[in-house]
């Protein structure tokens, strides 16, 4: 039997990031139905503060299967907007480059663990599943990442996000990363890469094979700068090796429908 991969659609997060598309919420909705009946598994809808309370809530009401999940930055303002808007999983991204903790945010390594103490805390007392992602990942100390793996595990939280924020990883760093996390680090992991070097989807894959349960997609590989992994292309060369409980028949109708928003 093929490994169960778990898809996370964040079109409605990451992709539009990407200049020119801004969608109203009604065709937010409608994406996001389509990617339930589609059979992801998760749905990344948006980031807290931006579209409302309404949004999420016609969200909980029309989305059947798939999991509702918001990004958050690491900011307990931020993430008690997250929580009133009551997803099923709130992802928390936590800076783990120290060109983003020293140079970007001049901020230190004990800052990032306290934060992520206060953070983790909230959301799991709100009884909300919690993703940590842990960007500029690619760029990134192993020991420290390993070492923040193992705070999050103690803190309660399983899900380790390797994000390839700016862009840059091979498909040997991917797996190299992957399995030193996993060797040390009880924990599951989830892959988002972005395409700067047209290598989104090659990393996912490889992700997947180096243990990664969960692959971020977009429809078309919209997203910042050059995009995502493209779900269309994942589901097509990663298919018949892994079990992805995609039904490949309404992707055509998904990309239409975007297209015909943007």
């Amino acid at each position: 039997m093929n490994k169960k991969i778990r898809i996370v659609d964040t079109t409605l997060r990451d992709g539009e990031q990407r200049p020119g598309i801004a969608m109203k919420i009604e065709d937010k909705v409608k994406i996001a139905q389509l990617l339930d009946e589609c059979g992801v598994y998760e749905i990344e809808a948006g980031a807290p503060g931006i579209e409302g309370g309404e949004y999420y809530q016609e969200l909980r009401r029309r989305i059947k299967h798939s999991k509702i999940s918001i990004w958050s930055r690491m900011s307990m303002g931020d993430l008690k907007k997250a929580v009133i808007c009551k997803p099923d999983i709130i992802h928390i991204g936590v800076p783990v480059s120290y060109v983003q903790i020293y140079s970007k945010l001049k901020k230190n390594k004990v800052w990032v663990h306290k934060s992520i103490k206060e953070c983790v805390g909230l959301i799991l007392a709100e009884n909300i599943q919690v993703t940590v992602g842990f960007e500029d990942a690619s760029r990134a100390d192993e020991g420290f990442m390993i070492e923040t793996a193992r705070q999050i595990k103690e803190l309660g939280g399983n899900v380790i996000r390797i994000a390839d924020t700016v862009g840059v990883l091979t498909p040997s760093r991917t797996n190299h990363i992957i399995q030193e996390i996993l060797k040390k680090v009880d924990v599951e992991i989830e892959f988002h890469g972005h395409n700067d070097l047209g290598m989104a989807l090659a990393n996912s894959i490889v992700g997947a094979k180096s243990g990664a349960r969960y692959i971020d997609c977009t429809i078309f590989g919209v997203g910042e700068r050059s995009g995502n992994c493209d779900l269309r292309e994942f589901v097509e060369a990663a298919g018949k090796q892994f079990d992805l409980g995609i039904d490949r028949t309404k992707i055509p109708v998904m990309e239409k429908t975007l297209e015909e928003m943007i």
